[in-house]
């Protein structure tokens, strides 16, 4: 079962996708756009990655303040969970996404990538980052090694 990861932001949106048994998440583009309000191409290129990659389920990151408030990111990707169930058929799964461009950056940075570089991956790495902890946490789950949180 395979599962696409989003990284939403205001004009890029960063895709992975997981390995078909669902344990490894890999980056696969970014998604670019002129203007934040215009997402017609976006969801178009989702739904043929969702569609290339038969995916069979789409998590989305989410968000949140750091005080687990709902801000107005969020609910820009609450916006965005409803028009890719619709568009795509796939059930979408908001998931915590605190801190990941921040560590994507790290990862970045610690592998020497140079700063005027970084921007290029940033988004990708912030997309795995999100489905592999998602992958990891139902993989968890699976075994029940870890309480429903």
């Amino acid at each position: 079962m395979r599962i696409l990861g989003l990284d939403y932001g205001a004009k890029t949106m960063g895709v992975a996708v997981s390995d078909p048994t669902g344990l490894i998440a890999q980056g696969i583009e970014t998604i670019r756009r002129e203007d934040e309000n215009k997402l017609r191409r976006t969801l178009a290129r989702v739904c043929e990655l969702a569609e290339e990659y038969q995916a069979e389920a789409i998590v989305l990151g989410y968000p949140k303040h750091m005080n687990n408030t709902v801000g107005e990111r969020a609910e820009k990707s609450e916006a965005l969970k409803s028009k890719l169930e619709a568009r795509t058929g796939l059930p979408v799964i908001l998931w915590d996404e605190r801190l990941t461009t921040a560590a994507a950056d790290q990862i970045l940075m610690e592998s020497g990538v140079r700063r005027e570089k970084r921007k290029e991956y940033v988004d990708k790495i912030a997309a795995v980052l999100i489905l592999q902890g998602y992958l990891d946490y139902r993989h968890m789950k699976e075994d029940g090694t870890k309480e429903e949180v």
